[in-house]
């Protein structure tokens, strides 16, 4: 079941992205930032068990960003990621935006989603707040992607 996220749910939410930042597939997130930003995450969730996670974030006028987007190992390859990004795309029209984008390793799943390579550049600048906490900054690997409403 996907669902928008409750503060019951941060504990959750933060082992699995724990799994992938400690293998620095994603950015790490302290508890005080995830509850702040409960609102924008969407969870899946089967048997009473938290499996998959993802936040939806505006970042300008137009444009909003899908970050912290996880499943957990044993749960990939299941479709859980694509109805989590179904749920971010739904959002994303609700709120009147026409640009989604994410940075990201996984890019064969996000092209699959209809998202396209694009140059970090065209990338609003407020986005490179959450990276300074990267500790692969400045020197990001991670490719930056678009998909146009």
């Amino acid at each position: 079941m996907i669902r928008k996220a409750n503060v019951n749910d941060i504990p959750a939410i933060k082992s699995i992205i724990d799994i992938y930042a400690k293998q620095e597939m994603m950015l790490p997130r302290s508890l005080s930032e995830l509850y702040e930003f409960t609102r924008s995450f969407h969870v899946c969730e089967i048997d009473g068990e938290i499996i998959g996670c993802c936040a939806l974030q505006v970042s300008w006028e137009n444009m909003a960003e899908v970050l912290s987007f996880a499943v957990k190992q044993e749960y990939r390859d299941k479709g859980i990621g694509t109805k989590l990004m179904a749920a971010c795309l739904s959002e994303t029209r609700e709120l009147g935006l026409n640009k989604i984008f994410t940075l990201t390793y996984a890019v064969p799943f996000f092209e699959k989603q209809g998202f396209e390579i694009i140059d970090k550049q065209m990338l609003p600048h407020k986005v490179w707040t959450g990276c300074i906490k990267c500790p692969k900054f400045p020197n990001c690997d991670e490719v930056a992607m678009m998909k146009i409403l």
